[in-house]
């Protein structure tokens, strides 16, 4: 005999799955896979992102391996963090699963060389906010903070930052990305974007969440405390924590 089963035990069920479902910890993919040139940074970056992840609740998943650019991988991750990567990294079955999951609320983190990542693909320029155009020596410069309030940026007390690292130029810029840091030309050799060079941004984006700093050449950048401040908050923006 067929035994009817209680609403309450199945609502209970149903109650205890989605606490569960909750409970499990957010989770973010870091892909560094790079087709030009290589940052030896890269180790530094994904050992700073793990330590990050542990001290902030959030699981962690490195790969450079872009075959994980499908719907059924993609959507296992509240974020995916392009680290370092250069040239064209995805093909275009990866690009569609990739565009699909910005589109379907997805989250973007891209890390210094993120700009020089996929320059035929507009869609993922836009995304990114701009693409690479050359640099001088890396060098010391002074950033100015443009937004205190964001959560990558609220953490400062100064409006001037000072650091050293590889200061990037930039084409094909998109007007409609939120800065939060710009560099000063003045205070270094080598700049070309002029009085206005952003150098950090976000915003929202066909559906999803994207992230930029161009921070990070140097393995010394990833033991920076407010560079790393700096990241969580662009990780937790994309991430919907904010």
């Amino acid at each position: 005999m067929k035994k009817n089963i209680s609403p309450v035990i199945l609502l209970t069920g149903l109650l205890l799955l989605s606490l569960s479902e909750s409970c499990k910890p957010s989770r973010v993919l870091v892909f560094s896979k790079t087709v030009g040139f290589r940052h030896t940074s890269i180790a530094a970056g994904k050992t700073a992102l793990l330590q990050l992840g542990t001290e902030n609740k959030f699981a962690v998943d490195t790969t450079e391996d872009a075959s994980v650019f499908t719907k059924a991988q993609l959507k296992k991750y509240a974020s995916v963090v392009f680290l370092n990567t250069t040239g064209d990294v995805l093909d275009s079955l990866q690009q569609f699963a990739f565009t699909r999951y910005i589109k379907r609320g997805g989250g973007f983190v891209g890390v210094h060389s993120a700009t020089d990542t996929e320059y035929g693909w507009p869609w993922y320029g836009k995304m990114v906010g701009a693409y690479f155009n050359g640099h001088p020596k890396p060098q010391e410069a002074t950033f100015i903070i443009k937004d205190k309030i964001f959560l990558a940026t609220s953490f400062f007390t100064d409006t001037i930052w000072k650091r050293t690292d590889e200061l990037y130029n930039f084409k094909n810029m998109n007007p409609d990305v939120h800065v939060l840091v710009c560099i000063d030309e003045s205070s270094y050799e080598g700049g070309t974007n002029g009085s206005y060079h952003p150098f950090s941004w976000y915003h929202a984006y066909d559906g999803g969440r994207a992230f930029y700093t161009a921070m990070g050449h140097t393995d010394e950048t990833y033991s920076d405390s407010n560079f790393i401040q700096h990241l969580l908050g662009g990780i937790k923006y994309a991430m919907k924590k904010k």
